[in-house]
């Protein structure tokens, strides 16, 4: 009974849904479309659409008068308005004088300089007073007396009586002592250049890195950076934005890795990319320590290996350390062979000597000295303007 109803009632609910469904169907019909058969609702008429003005026609003379009431009112406004100024490109940057920033070195020379100048006559003491003011300079003992030594037999033999020829020939001694010498960055084309930077912490060589990674490609050169000072993070991390802001790639290893292996791997990247150079950072403890030297020696055995050529070795020396930095040089040349120097911090200190006391003592050139903080002030030796910087 209770399945004959179920039944019942489904059947009722199938045949109202087909009755309904063609109703509903009918009053959605869209407005404007004709009933299907059957119906009789008329379509709905669509309302009339208001007619548009037409625009009053002007005549030539109107058009032409407008156009050029509409011409002078834009010469008008364009003769009102400012003049936008066309972008002058930046100068660029001034390349620091010697003369201007050894004012602490020529400071220190200029008491014994006025001395001497004040004399009527070459004596002992003018002697004395040229030796105290070379080693002050940190010129050093040993340069110091050859200096004097070859000026005395240059006075007797050219007769030289006056003070102030004196100064002038020894700021022409100093300056023939610094001339032979060959100052110029060696690049050798055909295989990635390995430039190797070595020296003490605190020196200033991952700065330096970065400041001759800047002037290489202000040359046109590519170059890549190697942060082979592992032991210290944040040497690699110093490197790491001296890369980005000269826009070059950087090869670190992980803290207290092999740093003869990042080197490779920087020559490796260099030769697929067909970079320049390879600008090497080293591992910077304490001079002293020989298993450094060793580590030192390893790493340029490592960098020549083909692809690679060392064709540069830089010992960074801090200019404000004096003949500590004479030492530092003397360890460095005997364990990795250096091939020039570059002197730091020249503008911060009055031990601008040490300068010719490398030059005398070493025989290692000078190559780039740094006379200031900025990007720019890393510049090459020029032993003329130097010396006269001192003593003018």
């Amino acid at each position: 009974m209770a399945f004959a109803i179920i039944v019942i009632v489904f059947v009722g609910l199938v045949l109202g849904l087909a009755f309904v469904a063609p109703l509903r169907r009918r009053g959605r019909e869209r407005p404007g479309v004709e009933p299907g058969p059957g119906t009789t609702a008329p379509p709905r008429p669509r309302p009339p659409q208001a007619a548009r003005p037409s625009a009053p026609t002007k005549t030539p003379e109107e058009a032409a008068a407008e156009a050029e009431s509409v011409i002078e009112e834009a010469e008008a406004i364009l003769e009102e308005a400012e003049p936008v100024e066309e972008a002058v490109p930046a100068p660029p940057p001034v390349k620091p004088r010697f003369r201007d920033r050894l004012g602490k070195a020529r400071s220190l020379l200029a008491d014994y300089v006025g001395s001497v100048l004040s004399r009527s006559t070459i004596d002992d003491e003018t002697w004395d007073e040229l030796e105290e003011a070379l080693i002050r300079a940190d010129v050093g003992v040993a340069a110091t007396t050859k200096l004097l030594d070859d000026l005395r037999s240059r006075v007797r033999a050219e007769g030289i009586t006056s003070p102030q020829a004196l100064i002038d020939a020894l700021k022409d001694d100093l300056k023939k002592t610094l001339a032979p010498a060959d100052r110029g960055l060696h690049y050798e084309p055909g295989a990635p250049n390995v430039w190797l930077f070595v020296g003490v912490n605190g020196v200033g060589k991952t700065t330096t890195i970065g400041k001759v990674a800047n002037q290489q490609r202000a040359d046109g050169r590519s170059v890549i950076l190697a942060a082979g000072d592992t032991f210290r993070a944040a040497a690699a991390e110093q490197l790491d934005l001296w890369a980005h802001r000269v826009d070059a790639p950087l090869v670190r290893g992980a803290e207290g890795g092999d740093p003869g292996a990042v080197v490779f791997d920087a020559v490796e990247r260099a030769k697929a990319r067909d970079i320049d150079i390879v600008l090497a950072d080293t591992a910077g403890r304490l001079h002293t320590k020989t298993n450094l030297m060793e580590e030192l020696g390893k790493i340029r055995r490592v960098a020549e290996r083909p692809p690679g050529r060392v064709t540069e070795v830089l010992l960074v020396i801090d200019a404000t350390t004096g003949q500590n930095g004479l030492v530092q040089a003397r360890q460095f040349a005997d364990a990795v062979d250096v091939t020039g120097v570059v002197l730091t911090k020249l503008d911060g200190t009055a031990k601008g000597g040490i300068a010719l006391a490398i030059q005398n003592e070493l025989n290692i050139p000078i190559k780039l000295v740094g006379l200031g903080e900025t990007v720019d002030d890393l510049v090459d030796f020029e032993p003329e303007e130097f010396v006269e910087a001192l003593f003018e």
